[in-house]
């Protein structure tokens, strides 16, 4: 499903919790309770989007539960299960200068130091030492390749212009 160009992905409800409506939730925030901090989600669930509220939360263990308004018993939490948790671009807190939320960086146009096209930023992944661009080619790369780039500023990543819809890096095309 299409990202809402005005809102972005920062969970996803995984199972219930308990018998009173609880629910667990994988965060995508850093750190994983930081979700917390926003009230109003918009779930979507099979192409259906839907209004919840949170009413409380907290860690457990390595996740997060959260209580939703009005969800009490856990046959009704259970329907929730695998929805992605949205919030609004304009809720998230504005990062320091040089730091990018994931949402900004994905479809930037990836270019090597020389000027040769890699492709686009298609997605990022989340490894323990360090998060990767996920980068596909398109019809004006230099090749079809996919190609796996660590996110390491000033390393591997010397530029992102997020006006001019690219990122500068420093990489090897045959890797």
């Amino acid at each position: 499903m299409a990202q809402h160009p005005q809102e972005t992905v920062i969970g996803r409800i995984t199972s219930v919790f308990g018998v009173k409506g609880w629910l667990k939730v994988y965060s995508y925030t850093d750190p994983v309770d930081g979700i917390l901090n926003y009230r109003h989600w918009t779930l979507l669930q099979d192409g259906k989007r839907i209004a919840a509220e949170l009413e409380t939360g907290r860690r457990q263990g390595q996740g997060i539960v959260v209580k939703l308004k009005g969800i009490d018993d856990r046959d009704l939490a259970r329907t929730y299960g695998g929805a992605e948790i949205r919030v609004p671009l304009e809720e998230l807190p504005e990062l320091p200068e040089g730091e990018y939320y994931w949402y900004q960086l994905e479809k930037l146009d990836v270019f090597t130091v020389e000027g040769e096209r890699l492709g686009k930023v298609h997605h990022l992944l989340e490894t323990g030492s360090n998060d990767v661009l996920v980068v596909k080619a398109d019809d004006a790369s230099i090749d079809q390749r996919e190609r796996l780039i660590p996110y390491l500023p000033d390393q591997v990543v010397r530029e992102v212009d997020l006006t001019a819809g690219r990122l500068v890096v420093d990489w090897d095309p045959e890797f």
